[in-house]
């Protein structure tokens, strides 16, 4: 079977997961996700992101509760938009799980390198205001769970003769490994992915 490159779809589907948001609580998470790109998590503030998106800071209130839960938000809205490339790969793929995992752990890569939010996670100094760095490092179980949990149900698919305990084990791996790039790269995004796809390969034999 032809493997197809990985990211060719890469700039159709960047663009389809940078959609603005159109809901109240969407607009107020980019706003956030904005100012940390551009100056910081410690910059972003409820007064500012009210005066940000034309409303009450009680309304950012009422959308997004505190801080800290805002922080929350902002993770799994980036964590929804890396999976949305995950899935896109498994479909294009949906029969070779290898060129799927191959292809989405290139998308991924490429969409974190110009990521100005994970810019500014990883850049943070130590000592900063920050809550977004331990929900993806130190206190990452349930963004990993939420990630192997779509990795491993669209493996299952693309390779049904494999146990539900080698699913499980082979998208912990892609995930936690593919994180591990995100926040350190060691190689270009696709150098990593070839490598990561190869790993994959060996798994599932």
């Amino acid at each position: 079977m032809t493997r197809a490159a990985p990211g060719v779809a890469d700039a159709e589907t960047v663009h389809a997961v940078t959609v603005r948001a159109t809901t109240m609580r969407g607009r107020i998470i980019e706003a956030a996700i904005d100012t940390t790109s551009r100056d910081g998590w410690s910059a972003v503030t409820m007064g500012g992101l009210a005066e940000q998106v034309g409303v009450s800071r009680q309304t950012v209130y009422n959308e997004v509760g505190s801080k800290p839960a805002l922080a929350e938000a902002v993770v799994a809205h980036e964590l929804d938009g890396f999976l949305s490339l995950v899935g896109m790969a498994f479909d294009v793929h949906h029969d070779d799980p290898v060129s799927a995992v191959e292809q989405a752990s290139h998308a991924v890569l490429e969409r974190a390198r110009g990521n100005g939010l994970l810019r500014a996670i990883v850049s943070a100094t130590h000592g900063s205001d920050s809550e977004l760095l331990p929900l993806l490092t130190t206190n990452s179980s349930a963004l990993i769970e939420a990630a192997t949990s779509i990795v491993s149900g669209r493996l299952a698919i693309a390779a049904p003769r494999l146990s539900a305990q080698r699913v499980v084990l082979v998208a912990d791996m892609i995930v936690r490994t593919v994180l591990s790039h995100v926040m350190q790269p060691s190689g270009s995004p696709k150098q990593t992915a070839s490598g990561i796809a190869e790993a994959t390969r060996l798994l599932l034999a």
